[in-house]
């Protein structure tokens, strides 16, 4: 199982979870596109990249602008010559209860998960068919992908639909031998979710320890938050993955918070 050589683009790299996915790709031979609608960032990502040793190259890129995916693919392959590896990574929360959520607040959520795993989907897997050298397919789930909390509505719905997607991919892409699964971290103490901290703590009248303590790590065998790293060698682990065998699969990263 390796990456050696192969292209990864990963989006939302321009920080947390998407850069340190970036990093250990890289270590282990990976070359990188770096995808963040925050260009400045995502070049700074990938002159870092550049200094372990493998080539990079940045990309501007709003999952939810078919235009800016098309583009950004194509940069990706003329930059760096092939697309084996997508990481679709790119996220944001918002909390709400259904009652005051805003239709567009639901829109904007759903748009960047969904619809922005579709447009980065399909303009890879056009690249991976054509080239026949197989490929992998990893999206960012959440232990919501697989149960729900409050609040947080359009996020579960859109970790939900995330496994449906890599359900299909992986029939579909099964004759092109390009593989597609899931990650489902657990709390990772990324600036989304230290936002969520002081929000939950507003709704629910109660301290930011507590919501900490009795909402976010309640359910962990040992009271840990999920590290960045413990997500990336995931990544790798489905990125590098040799066969068929291990596809459509979703995998819980989260010190036992969810368990199946």
């Amino acid at each position: 199982m390796s990456v050696e050589g192969k292209v990864a683009l990963i989006t939302g790299a321009a920080s947390g979870i998407g850069k340190r996915i970036a990093q250990v790709l890289a270590d282990n031979g990976a070359h990188i596109a770096v995808a963040d609608i925050n260009l400045a960032g995502a070049q700074a990502a990938a002159d870092e990249i550049k200094q372990r040793g493998v080539k990079a190259t940045a990309l501007a890129m709003d999952v939810t602008d078919e235009a800016a995916v098309e583009a950004g693919v194509a940069k990706t392959v003329s930059d760096l010559g092939s697309v084996d590896i997508l990481v679709s990574n790119a996220g944001i929360q918002i909390v709400n209860p259904i009652d005051k959520f805003s239709y567009a607040d639901w829109k904007k959520l759903m748009a960047i998960h969904v619809d922005g795993a579709f447009l980065t989907t399909r303009a890879c897997l056009q690249r991976m068919y054509a080239a026949g050298n197989g490929g992998s397919i990893i999206y960012m789930g959440s232990v919501h992908s697989k149960e729900a909390s409050p609040l947080k509505a359009p996020y579960v719905a859109a970790k939900h639909a995330l496994i449906g997607l890599a359900k299909v991919v992986a029939k579909e892409g099964a004759a092109h031998r390009v593989r597609a699964n899931v990650i489902c971290p657990g709390f990772v103490r990324t600036p989304l979710v230290e936002k969520q901290i002081p929000e939950q703590a507003k709704e629910f009248g109660i301290s930011e320890d507590q919501v900490i303590k009795n909402i976010m790590l309640k359910n962990t065998v040992d009271g840990e938050f999920t590290t960045l790293d413990d997500v990336a060698q995931c990544a790798l682990f489905f990125a590098g993955f040799g066969s068929n065998a291990l596809t459509g699969q979703s995998l819980i990263v989260s010190h036992g918070w969810h368990m199946e």
